[in-house]
């Protein structure tokens, strides 16, 4: 069981503004790509790092399994960020296939992005509740 002082540290972590957006990614690594998979997740890392709206952003791994953790301030956020690793999420696809995408956020901040993200075949999960 936690200590009152882990909760209260554990709340203030999920703390992110109201009309956060994340992108939950998933891909599978073509056979014998997981090296050259793994030398590109940098250069993900040093592009995003320049952007003003991204919350946090990092890259999980399961064998062959990658998934990226993302958050950004809005649906702004969201494509700012496309815009801005395109090449590199080209690169990947031909490294890995796009097995799932799902967006989560408010239902005002997704409708901006069912349009732009069309093609992905993606969910979009809509906010219910959160902690302030």
């Amino acid at each position: 069981m936690m200590a009152p002082a882990e909760v209260v540290a554990l709340t203030a972590c999920m703390s992110l503004p109201a009309n956060t957006v994340t992108i939950n990614p998933y891909f599978r690594a073509h056979p014998g790509k997981s090296g050259e998979i793994k030398a590109l997740l940098p250069k993900f890392i040093e592009r995003t790092s320049t952007e003003t709206q991204c919350l946090f952003y990092a890259f999980t791994l399961d064998g062959g399994d990658i998934f990226c953790m993302e958050g950004y301030t809005g649906a702004e956020g969201v494509l700012a960020h496309v815009q801005n690793v395109g090449d590199l999420l080209d690169e990947m696809l031909t490294l890995a296939d796009l097995t799932r995408i799902e967006f989560h956020g408010p239902a005002a901040e997704l409708d901006k992005l069912r349009a732009p993200m069309a093609a992905l075949n993606a969910r979009f999960f809509a906010l219910e509740c959160r902690v302030p």
